[in-house]
């Protein structure tokens, strides 16, 4: 072993009380991105039907209009890496911020269904660039003995900004009397549940002017003293700074030559951990999470529930996700990535096959009847806990850690781009095959959940407790 690699195991993966605090802070301020993700990404649940009955537009146009903004994801998903290694992590997170400002003012003013079709379009970018920026530069910035837990703040904070849009969602509704296009401020409801977001994306602009940039960027760019401050900032004095500082060093300049075509290889065009990445990112969308989140108002009014329920039971679920999560960090370097991924995937094939049995029954009166009722309900919760307290926090957690340096930023471009593919996917095809068949929609994201067991068993190692300059 290396004295740089002794330094690493000895120092670099502790961070001292004094400095742990500042660490905690940093990364919690850049997931705030996480937060804006979350809160774009769910907010839109409020407004679905009120843009349906506005535009006057059937299920296949108004699926349209909710997943366009999808496209936006994987375009600054795809871009965002590249980006960031050429002008720094903060300016990236502070052009999304921007973005996220921009498309909250025009998303709650739109002239026609095109322009808010257009802002959603925005708003997505600003998502994409956040999900990927968020996870690496918290990877890049925490010691290795805390990243798992620093790396789920991401996910913890998407989590929260789902849930409190639906709040949001739910105290604006209310105020408009029960009535998505009810008036609120001078405006219809759905168009302040869309404009309010641009109160935490002005706060997100303002964090990024209170943390240091990341010190893989400062040493790629020759930074290398400011780069030793910032490690003795979060990692702490006692370790070997420079020893440190020339590990790193030695890692970003086989990093910094990173090209889209150093990704490819093996037997199927893209080297095979790329496919893994991939992998990871596709069936965390196709168990048909984002349903919950994007339409799940929509879901329980096509079953009889009442709008204001509806949303309470959005509101709910977004509770439940934030428990799953806050197990998850609890967890997720405690027994490890893999093993949390294979308890989520087993506890969402049961929530979804007992959807999908409810699902099954005739409506009566317009509603399930009452014991299919209650346990898509009861199901519905189950499967978002075992989602957040799984595939929702080790997806994240293992895109940021488990590339090798040389690829790691545009691999994982790569598959945060999948992931919003598959993502757009669920959501555009969703209203339609609820129309079709509600139960065999449910079967789909059922039969998607068993299949992640064995890939994950044969494809996925575990990153637990390892240094990113270990992986390759």
């Amino acid at each position: 072993m290396t004295s740089s690699a002794q330094a690493q195991k000895s120092g670099a993966g502790t961070a001292h009380p004094e400095h742990l605090g500042r660490v905690v802070f940093i990364a919690a301020s850049a997931a705030m991105g996480g937060f804006l993700f979350g809160y774009d990404s769910s907010v839109i649940n409020g407004a679905v039907e009120a843009i349906r009955d506005r535009y006057d537009i059937g299920s296949a146009a108004l699926a349209q209009v909710i997943a366009i903004a999808l496209i936006g994801c994987a375009i600054g998903a795809a871009t965002a890496g590249r980006v960031a290694d050429r002008i720094g992590r903060i300016r990236v997170m502070q052009i999304a911020a921007v973005l996220f400002t921009v498309s909250a003012i025009g998303s709650a003013l739109p002239f026609s269904l095109y322009d808010l079709a257009f802002w959603r379009v925005v708003g997505g970018i600003a998502i994409g660039m956040a999900s990927v920026i968020g996870p690496a530069y918290i990877a890049e910035v925490a010691p290795p003995a805390y990243r798992g837990r620093l790396g789920s703040f991401q996910q913890a904070a998407i989590v929260i900004g789902i849930a409190v849009s639906q709040l949001v969602n739910w105290g604006i509704l209310n105020a408009a009397g029960g009535d998505q296009r009810g008036e609120v401020l001078g405006l219809e409801a759905w168009q302040v549940m869309l404009g309010i977001m641009v109160v935490p994306a002005v706060l997100y602009g303002l964090l990024s002017f209170t943390i240091p940039e990341s010190p893989r960027y400062l040493i790629s760019v020759g930074k290398r003293e400011r780069a030793r401050e910032i490690l003795e900032q979060v990692e702490g004095g006692k370790i070997d700074l420079d020893a440190r500082v020339t590990e790193i060093e030695t890692a970003m300049h086989s990093e910094e030559k990173s090209r889209f075509k150093d990704l490819l290889g093996g037997s199927f065009f893209f080297k095979p951990i790329v496919w893994v990445g991939i992998g990871l990112s596709v069936f965390q969308q196709f168990v048909g999470i984002n349903v919950a989140f994007y339409y799940s108002a929509t879901l329980w009014q096509s079953v009889g529930v009442d709008p204001a329920d509806s949303f309470f039971y959005s509101f709910t679920t977004s509770i439940i996700n934030i428990v799953g999560t806050v197990i998850a960090m609890l967890l997720v370097d405690r027994i490890g990535r893999r093993p949390l991924a294979l308890i989520g995937s087993v506890g969402m094939v049961i929530g979804l096959a007992l959807e999908a049995w409810a699902f099954s029954f005739d409506l009566v009166d317009g509603k399930l009847p009452a014991t299919q009722g209650w346990v898509a309900l009861i199901a519905a919760h189950m499967f978002v806990l075992f989602f957040a307290l799984s595939w929702g926090v080790v997806v994240w957690v293992m895109l940021g850690e488990m590339f090798p340096n040389r690829i790691r930023a545009a691999a994982l471009g790569v598959a945060a781009a999948a992931q919003w593919i598959a993502n757009w996917a669920i959501t555009a095809s969703f209203p339609s095959l609820a129309d079709w068949n509600l139960s065999t929609t449910y079967v789909i994201y059922t039969v998607f959940a068993a299949l992640s067991i064995p890939f994950v068993l044969k494809f996925v190692k575990e990153t637990k407790g390892k240094s990113l300059e270990e992986m390759g």
